[in-house]
C-alpha cells in the first residue's frame, strides 16, 4: 500500500534565504515552485486562508533521495521552532557526501551552525559498516546531517 517517499517537506520562514542555503550552500538543484491557496489548501493544512509558497529542490547526482520540499507560509505565518534530536518529531534529514571534511569546512566557512565536527562510527559488528557524520542546522534551525560511508557495508 505504501510506495516510495515522494518528497521531504521542511517549513521555512524566508524562502529566498532557504533557497540560498539549500541551493547555493548545500548544492541541491532548484526544480521549480508553486503557490497553494484555496479551500483545498485550507482543508489540507487545517487552517483558514492559507497561502503557501512551495519550492522543490532535487539532490545532486551523488544523492539518491527524494526531493526536498520547502514550504514558506504567507498566511498563517510560520511559527519558529528550533528542532531538537531528542524531541518527538522528524529529527533530521541526512545527506551523503564523498568528502565529509570538505563538507564540514564548507559549511563552517558559510557561517552554518554545525553541532559538532565529523565523528567516526564503527558499527561493523552491527552490519552498518564504518562512517563519519555530523549534524548542522539550516537558517531556520532545522537539523540536517551529512554522512560519509567509509566501508562497503550499507550506511543508514
Amino acid at each position: 500500500m505504501t510506495g516510495a517517499i515522494v518528497h521531504v517537506g521542511i517549513t521555512v520562514r524566508d524562502m529566498e534565504r532557504a533557497l540560498h542555503f539549500y541551493r547555493d550552500i548545500l548544492g541541491l538543484t532548484f526544480e521549480g515552485e508553486m503557490v497553494m491557496a484555496g479551500p483545498e489548501t485550507d482543508t489540507l493544512f487545517q487552517e483558514e486562508n492559507v497561502r503557501v509558497r512551495v519550492a522543490y529542490l532535487n539532490g545532486g547526482k551523488n544523492i539518491h533521495c527524494p526531493p526536498v520540499e520547502l514550504l514558506c507560509f504567507d498566511h498563517p505565518a510560520a511559527r519558529p521552532h528550533r528542532g531538537s534530536l531528542t524531541e518527538v518529531s522528524i529529527a533530521e534529514i541526512c545527506f551523503d557526501t564523498d568528502d565529509i571534511d570538505a563538507a564540514y569546512h564548507h559549511l563552517i566557512s558559510c557561517g552554518t551552525e554545525c553541532l559538532s565536527p565529523p565523528q567516526t562510527f564503527d558499527l561493523s559488528d552491527q552490519g552498518f559498516g564504518v562512517s563519519r557524520a555530523f549534524y548542522f542546522r539550516d537558517p531556520d534551525g532545522n537539523v540536517l546531517e551529512y554522512i560519509q560511508s567509509l566501508s562497503d557495508e550499507s550506511t543508514v
